[in-house]
C-alpha cells in the first residue's frame, strides 16, 4: 500500500454492522461466563436457587470476566488476520497507521477506547461522520484504521 494511493477507510455504516454481528459472538461468551459463574457461586456454599446479588462481589467479576474474554476475543482476532467473524463479511480489516498489523498493545488501546465510546451512547463512532478522515476515537487513541478490504 503507497500513502499515495490508500484503500478507503470503512464507513460508519460497515463499522456498525461488523460491531452487531460481533455483538453476538460476545453474547455466546457471555452466556457462557455467566453459566460459569452460576456454578461456581452455588457451589461456593449458597443455596441452589439463591441468585447473584447485583452490585455484589460476585457481580463486579462476572462483568469484569465479560470485559476481558470480549477484548480478547476481539484482540486475537485482529492479531491473526486484522478482522473478527463480524467484519469478514462486510469486507473491513483493522490495521495500524502504516497499512501494517497493528501491535497488541495498539489493539488493547483501540477496545478499551472503543468500549468507552459505547458506554457514552457510541459517541465515538459517531464522530466518524465529521472527521475529515473518516476516524473514530478508537481509530486515533491507538494509532489504527478500519479499512475496506478489495473484493477478491
Amino acid at each position: 500500500m503507497t500513502p499515495a494511493n490508500p484503500p478507503p477507510a470503512a464507513l460508519l455504516v460497515r463499522r456498525l454492522a461488523a460491531l452487531f454481528y460481533d455483538f453476538w459472538v460476545c453474547v455466546a461468551l457471555w452466556l457462557l461466563l455467566s453459566a460459569l459463574f452460576t456454578v461456581a457461586f452455588n457451589l461456593s456454599g449458597h443455596a441452589a436457587r439463591e441468585n447473584i446479588a447485583p452490585f455484589s462481589a460476585w457481580q463486579w467479576g462476572l462483568w469484569a470476566c465479560c470485559w476481558l474474554a470480549t477484548g480478547t476475543y476481539a484482540v486475537i482476532s485482529w492479531r491473526r488476520g486484522g478482522q473478527t467473524l463480524g467484519m469478514r463479511p462486510w469486507k473491513v480489516r483493522v490495521v495500524d497507521a502504516d497499512g501494517q498489523p497493528a501491535t497488541t498493545k495498539a489493539l488493547w488501546r483501540r477496545f478499551a477506547w472503543g468500549g468507552l465510546s459505547l458506554l457514552l451512547g457510541g459517541v465515538g463512532f459517531w464522530w466518524a461522520l465529521v472527521d475529515h478522515q473518516r476516524l473514530t476515537w478508537h481509530d486515533r487513541a491507538s494509532g489504527t484504521r478500519l479499512l475496506r478490504v478489495p473484493s477478491a
